[in-house]
């Protein structure tokens, strides 16, 4: 069990009649994530992540770990400096590469700091060529840093310079296989976004400097997206307005050609692209099929920008004054706030809080936050808890005096009092359900 008085919680407090700064326009996410002690600034563009919102990340990096593994995904690590050889033998570093950290070492070679691996994860397995056709398909995963030299970082860590990224890339033997996995890695894209509650937009896509014949992104939909995305109400077909070239009203869609189409502002977390030979072929890297001759490997990539989704998903569902969370990605599932030391309740208040701590530890494991700052009232401690966003907050007030002992349990918003055994109720259906998510 966590307790309040020994976290590391940098709240930013601005004193009263303080004058502050203009600053530029920031997100809801990171307004309140930067108020409320999740999220430091340490430069343009980075940030430096605190325990309690490092611990949602943590629960989403499990969730997007178990995603991968359900294709049969292997965890592998790339180092972050890639050398720019590999990007000028793939062509990437032809055109502008203004959005690209390059350094060099002492010895005067030149390395980028990665804002993909595709060049170096083909690179590595040509190194091994060829493969058995016995071991593919091959789908190799990482998470881990990226960088991009954003021009104008902005919302927090949904457009950072560095950020958290999950990045697959897919080997198998001929292009219809490597359909196959397409479609099977982009169902457990759909079957995670669900799982995180949040409204989403799975839409066709450009290509880009990737490079590839097809691409999807996955948006969740919001005013501070930067994406104009369509969705046709006559066929239901989805798409990036960059997938038209065009960047204006007057668009049908490109399937049935109808005109009934809902524009809405999409924040891209995830995207997926078939890139056939586009680097193997460069780097040569095959496999020996099964008439002993060496064949050259289809590719796919998958990323998901971990940091990105939290962040999004705190745009999307929280109000201008309050974190509302994903009920998987919640630091905490129970926050216990006691008696204020010295009030009429405090006796008999603090004999059922212990009660009450020891049952829910047993039920909530170490998803159980106590609020033990007794020298501040109880409202002040209700007020930064609502503001935090626990799913459920339980406080021992002065109905714990009563003849009947009662207390008062806030889920998610809603408001009851209730006996003590009620209260374990409604917290148990609470996890049942966050359960039943972590099992879809």
């Amino acid at each position: 069990m966590q307790k309040v008085s020994r976290l590391y919680w940098p709240l930013l407090v601005t004193p009263k009649n303080a004058v502050t700064k203009p600053v530029d326009a920031v997100s809801k996410s990171q307004k309140l994530m930067t108020d409320l002690g999740l999220l430091k600034p340490a430069s343009n563009g980075t940030f430096q992540i605190m325990p309690i919102a490092q611990r949602s990340l943590d629960k989403l990096c499990h969730l997007v770990n178990e995603a991968m593994l359900s294709v049969d995904g292997q965890k592998c690590s790339l180092p972050v400096l890639t050398s720019s050889s590999l990007w000028k033998k793939s062509g990437r570093l032809k055109g502008d590469i203004t959005e690209f950290f390059m350094l060099r070492d002492r010895h005067d070679k030149s390395f980028l700091l990665s804002p993909t691996h595709e060049e170096a994860i083909t690179s590595m397995l040509a190194s091994t060529a060829p493969i058995s056709y016995r071991q593919l398909p091959l789908r190799l995963y990482q998470i881990g840093p990226k960088f991009r030299d954003e021009l104008k970082a902005r919302f927090g860590l949904m457009r950072a310079k560095e950020f958290l990224m999950k990045d697959m890339y897919t080997f198998d033997r001929t292009e219809g296989e490597a359909r196959e996995t397409y479609e099977l890695v982009n169902d457990a894209y759909t079957k995670l976004f669900k799982q995180l509650e949040v409204p989403f937009e799975k839409v066709e896509a450009c290509t880009g400097m990737m490079g590839g014949k097809l691409s999807h992104e996955y948006h969740y939909i919001s005013s501070a997206g930067e994406d104009n995305l369509l969705h046709c109400q006559n066929c239901n077909y989805a798409f990036n307005i960059e997938v038209t070239g065009e960047n204006n009203n007057e668009i049908s869609c490109l399937k049935c050609k109808s005109a009934d189409i809902k524009h809405v502002k999409g924040m891209e977390v995830a995207h997926a692209f078939l890139l056939g030979d586009r680097y193997s072929k460069v780097f040569n890297a095959t496999y020996l099929h099964t008439d002993g001759k060496p064949k050259t490997l289809i590719m796919g990539c998958y990323g998901i920008g971990v940091s990105r989704v939290l962040a999004a998903s705190l745009e999307v569902l929280s109000t201008e004054n309050e974190l509302k969370w994903p009920s998987l990605l919640a630091p905490y599932d129970v926050c216990v706030i006691g008696p204020k030391q010295g009030s009429k309740e405090a006796s008999q208040g603090d004999v059922i809080e212990e009660k009450l701590l020891a049952q829910m530890q047993a039920i909530c494991n170490r998803e159980l936050l106590h609020d033990d700052r007794k020298y501040l009232t109880i409202g002040k401690r209700l007020m930064e808890a609502k503001r935090m966003g626990y799913p459920i907050i339980i406080v021992v007030g002065s109905k714990s005096c009563d003849e009947v002992p009662k207390i008062e349990v806030h889920i998610n918003g809603i408001s009851k009092e209730l006996e003590i055994n009620s209260a374990f109720i409604e917290v148990t259906d609470y996890l049942k359900h966050k359960n039943s998510l972590a099992q879809l």
